[in-house]
């Protein structure tokens, strides 16, 4: 196989994965994943830690890397230094993350701006698959 058309493949699968990534957390989350914790009754789950979604979720040894994880893509490079970069993932346009709504937002705030997040990406996903950027020959 040639190495374009590897990366190709490559590409795809990944977005299919991403793709499949935000579908399970949207359905976690509207499901109300979010509001209530089976381990931690006291306070609501940490967004994305908590989640099937995540790499380390039920491990407490947190045996995958951050920085391996697929929510990384949606982190600035700047960020993903920080003990847990996918609170950094910006979920609208002016800047508002996870790590900003825990210290000023209110679990219902929280949860319309991650819905709306995870629509918009799985959108532009499924768009991509329709109408693709560009095709490497």
């Amino acid at each position: 196989m040639r190495p374009e058309i590897r990366k190709q493949n490559d590409v795809e699968d990944r977005r299919q994965r991403v793709l499949k990534l935000l579908q399970a957390e949207l359905e976690f989350v509207e499901k109300g994943g979010y509001r209530r914790s089976e381990r931690s009754p006291w306070r609501p789950p940490y967004v994305f830690e908590e989640s099937p979604s995540c790499p380390n979720y039920s491990d407490r040894s947190r045996a995958h890397r951050c920085i391996d994880c697929w929510l990384m893509e949606f982190v600035s490079p700047d960020l993903r230094v920080e003990q847990v970069p996918c609170r950094f993932a910006a979920l609208t346009s002016d800047g508002i993350t996870i790590d900003s709504l825990y210290r000023t937002g209110t679990t219902a705030e929280m949860e319309e701006v991650l819905v709306r997040w995870l629509r918009e990406r799985i959108r532009e996903i499924e768009q991509q698959e329709i109408f693709p950027i560009a095709k490497l020959a």
